[in-house]
């Protein structure tokens, strides 16, 4: 297997995921990050999308801030699911091979961004 190259990866989203009995604690979650971190915010995604299974919403941040973010997220995740991951221009390895997660492992829907990569 060649090595990937980690100067291709141009940024980083979080995804942070949450239901109805979780909404408020993502809510408190999304303030605390955008009160300490030169972020861009995604908007609240209710329902699943793309190869997301379930709501949540994107944070998308700069490779120079991944040292402070994703520590800060393990510790103050607030029992939610996390998804991070590296943006290098093929979005089904970012996903599927170059992820982490905290909190419990989803079951992304990887068939839409298979067929994404295909047309």
């Amino acid at each position: 297997m060649k090595a990937v190259d980690p100067a291709k990866i141009e940024d980083y989203h979080a995804h942070i995921y949450y239901d109805g009995d979780t909404r408020k604690a993502a809510a408190r979650l999304r303030s605390m990050i955008e009160n300490n971190f030169a972020v861009e915010m995604g908007r609240w995604r209710d329902e699943a999308v793309g190869p997301h299974p379930q709501a949540m919403y994107q944070v998308k941040f700069a490779k120079s801030k991944f040292s402070r973010i994703v520590p800060w997220l393990m510790l103050n995740r607030r029992g939610l699911d996390v998804l991070v991951h590296p943006n290098t221009g093929d979005a089904y390895e970012d996903h599927a091979t170059h992820a982490l997660w905290l909190g419990n492992k989803l079951k992304l829907r990887l068939k839409i961004l298979r067929n994404l990569a295909q047309h």
